[in-house]
């Protein structure tokens, strides 16, 4: 009997599907379409690892196991290029960006062929393609069109190493994500989409997508739709007065003194004299926190600024205090503290022996205005680094800021030798000094007329979650020169039917719903939510549970498992098989050993009549190999049997809706069950095509192989409810308690309580406890259990 050789049939199928084209997918009119992707990677050069494994398998699962049943799949691929590590590497080596990651994106593309997953590669994207950032920048200028893509100046997170402006989550302990250092804040001015615009419509329709309840809460918290009052209160010696945004303005008797964020704008203005060198030093303290570690801090810290307030209810006199609980972006930076109503208020009252006043409700809106404010900040676009997609702005001699014509588009990245940046705060693109000036038309504002001239080219690039905001409707028409997506294509392949990914809960799933209901309205998608059903899956962790990390030298290559001799099947239906898909999962060698023995017998199942050798061509139809097949006597046999049935139709069953529910452990688990009954009672040609066929998502090549030789095509098989009622079942019997033995009894029998109880007494494995008599029996129907009492 021949051996199971993974390497060598896994080799052979994807030789077939590389030429063969099996995946590719085309619009057909009337045919049931489904869309799948996942959030394409970032190619590094260390290539796929085995939590790329996860989140592709999960989508190719998907993939094959509605291919199967006929509907129309699309299953592209991408790669998210841009970004610091290129860059720094660039810096580093003096290599260029651009011939890093062309390498990078082809070890990716190799690998992922390798683990035979069903892409259509005729629709791969790559986001530092000239031929998909050109439309990047398009989607850009069709914001500014709209006023939502626009400049102001903010202070920002800045590291002095990379030299960029990092987002909130990039700030870590008040250091940098990537390089560690010390980050500042600095004020500049920056470009910035706005989100706020469609805060409202992104929380309200929360709650009706069919996404992970976890993901669904995030995105809500990071809206934070408040609804209250701005309040004003007078400030004692002439400084401005201080409006705060108070969800509560009822409560205002209880406010017993105020809190303004280190950022306030009017913070200087208020502080005394004495209290200034403390404030200011507090202030350049804060400012080192993100505000992510600001609210989990759990130490309330803070400085009296030395200023009163007027308490507009009570007319009482009360301090202002400067706290970093407190945020700039949130309300108007500066809230009423009512500590017998608000714990954080409450922690700090008690900290700083401030009072706390049981409050006497007033009615909601005598002192305020109302007003509805929301967490979320418009989203902070521009990057001052060279390997990002150009922003088509240009500026005048007067600094005035014009879009780059549509037929200009795209704006290349220039060639350069040093892409170090410097603190000047501008990108290395403004090195490129012949890039930098481009004529364009320019509006004359006081005329109105149009005329050209010369203008100097933004240096800041996009954030790399702009260029991704958009690719699941560029995969649609990948090539589409004339259009960032096709509009008939659109309508038949968009939205995504499933998307799977392990990160970005927020950010990025925010932002292309954001673009999503801005396309619409320009009516240029035929939909508002760009994705029906998400699927967020764990990572996968070293053995002992930790993350794995290059540092620590825990990191499981998945070419490793592949090449050992376990093939890509097994990793496939071991990373399936690892747990539940929602949660992490530490990696275990020796259940992946577990995994390629169950593959080994669903292999040896084969009848040796119908095992041929892997090399060879390829028989255009059904395999005469497999026509009167003789049977093997340990695992093969050709006539029915009910019980075999039942197991068959309750496995296809099984792994069907397991499937679907994305409980692919439980799935796997399933087929592994059949097979060891298939072992027991012996299993029928028609058997071992279900165990193919339902194999086949989990384990493409061995799958493909069994069912060529077994002359049988791919498509999902059907259960029938009436082989799913058992003829017979299983009844326990226990003497004191005890298990002493099984009985397989017809199923219409468990209605006769006598009859079951005497063939209990009858076994002779019961009878050798039974010898001192009998006291009773009893027997529970619903258990399928007799226990005698003796």
């Amino acid at each position: 009997m021949e051996r199971y050789e993974p390497l060598k049939i896994e080799e052979k199928w994807q030789k077939i599907w590389e030429q063969e084209k099996p995946y590719k997918a085309v619009e057909k009119d009337g045919a049931p379409k489904m869309y799948l992707a996942e959030m394409f990677p970032y190619p590094s050069g260390a290539g796929l690892h085995v939590g790329h494994v996860r989140n592709f398998t999960i989508v190719d699962v998907l993939t094959r196991f509605y291919g199967q049943q006929r509907l129309n799949v699309m299953r592209p691929f991408g790669y998210d290029t841009f970004g610091l590590p290129a860059e720094n590497y660039a810096i580093k080596t003096g290599r260029s960006p651009k011939d890093v990651t062309a390498e990078n994106v082809a070890n990716f593309r190799k690998q992922a062929k390798r683990l035979g997953y069903a892409i259509d590669w005729d629709r791969e994207i790559n986001t530092s393609d000239p031929e998909y950032y050109k439309w990047t920048q398009w989607c850009f200028l069709q914001l500014y069109k709209k006023g939502l893509a626009y400049q102001k100046e903010s202070y920002q997170w800045w590291c002095p190493v990379d030299q960029t402006v990092l987002a909130n989550e990039q700030v870590e302990n008040g250091c940098c994500w990537r390089c560690g250092h010390e980050v500042e804040k600095k004020k500049m001015k920056q470009w910035f989409f706005k989100i706020t615009e469609y805060a409202d419509e992104l929380l309200d329709e929360v709650d009706a997508l069919d996404w992970p309840e976890k993901i669904k809460t995030m995105q809500k918290n990071w809206i934070g739709r408040s609804t209250g009052a701005e309040i004003e209160f007078k400030v004692e010696g002439g400084a401005p007065h201080i409006t705060v945004f108070t969800t509560r303005p009822d409560t205002i008797y209880g406010a017993t003194f105020l809190v303004v964020a280190p950022e306030y704008a009017g913070l200087e203005a208020l502080v005394s004299d004495d209290a200034r060198e403390e404030v200011m030093a507090y202030k350049a303290e804060a400012m080192k926190k993100s505000e992510i570690e600001r609210q989990e801090n759990k130490e309330k810290t803070g400085v009296f600024t030395g200023a009163y307030a007027i308490n507009p209810a009570t007319k009482e006199k009360i301090p202002i205090w400067v706290a970093d609980y407190v945020l700039s972006g949130y309300g108007t930076g500066a809230i009423m503290a009512v500590p017998a109503m608000d714990e954080r208020d409450k922690e700090f009252a008690e900290k700083f022996d401030l009072p706390i006043v049981e409050t006497e409700l007033c009615e909601f809106d005598k002192f305020g205005t109302p007003k509805t404010t929301y967490r979320m900040r418009d989203w902070l676009i521009s990057r001052q680094r060279y390997w990002g997609c150009p922003i088509p702005i240009a500026y005048d001699k007067d600094g005035n800021a014009h879009p780059i014509p549509e037929d200009q588009l795209p704006v290349m990245l220039p060639e350069i030798d040093d892409y170090k940046p410097d603190s000047s705060g501008r990108s290395a693109l403004a090195k490129a000094k012949d890039w930098l000036k481009v004529e364009i038309p320019v509006v004359d504002p006081e005329t109105g007329e149009t005329h050209m001239e010369e203008c100097t080219r933004e240096t800041d690039t996009l954030d790399g979650y702009a260029c991704s905001s958009w690719y699941l409707w560029r995969y649609v028409s990948p090539h589409d020169a004339e259009h960032a997506w096709d509009p008939v294509a659109i309508k038949y392949w968009a939205p995504t039917d499933i998307y799977v990914g392990a990160d970005h809960a927020v950010a990025h799933l925010l932002y292309v719903r954001f673009w999503c209901k801005f396309f619409a309205d320009e009516g240029y998608l035929p939909f508002r939510e760009p994705i029906k059903k998400l699927i967020y899956h764990g990572y996968i962790n070293a053995p002992d549970g930790k993350k794995m990390s290059k540092s620590k030298g825990n990191v499981i290559d998945p070419l490793d498992v592949i090449n050992d001799g376990y093939g890509a099947d097994t990793l496939r239906t071991y990373e399936m098989f690892i747990g539940p898909v929602e949660l992490d999962a530490a990696w275990d060698p020796r259940s992946v050993g577990g995994v390629y023995r169950f593959l080994n017998r669903c292999y040896n199942l084969l009848n040796a009549d119908v095992i041929n050798s892997c090399s060879g061509s390829r028989p255009a139809g059904p395999s005469p190999r497999a026509a009167g097949a003789n049977s093997r006597a340990a695992a093969l046999r050709n006539s029915p049997n009910q019980e075999l049935t039942h197991i068959r139709h309750k496995t296809i069953k099984k792994v069907t809706e397991d499937i679907y529910k994305c409980q692919f452990n439980t799935a796997v688990a399933a087929l592994m069950e059949y097979v060891n009954e298939l072992y027991k009672v012996g299993a029928t040609k028609e058997d071992l095509i279900i165990l193919s066929k339902l194999l086949k998502p989990f384990a493409p090549h061995l799958a493909s192989e069994m069912l060529e030789r077994l002359g049988a095509d791919d498509e999902w098989p059907k259960w029938e409810e009436k082989y799913l009622v058992a003829d017979t079942a299983e009844v326990v019997v226990q003497v004191n308690g005890k298990l002493r033995a099984k009985l397989m009894v017809d199923v219409t029998d468990l209605e006769d309580e006598a009859k079951i109880v005497e063939m209990a007494l009858a076994e002779k494995k019961v009878q050798k406890y039974t010898t001192e008599g009998v006291k009773k029996t009893i027997f529970v129907k619903k258990a399928k259990l007799v226990n005698i009492v003796v």
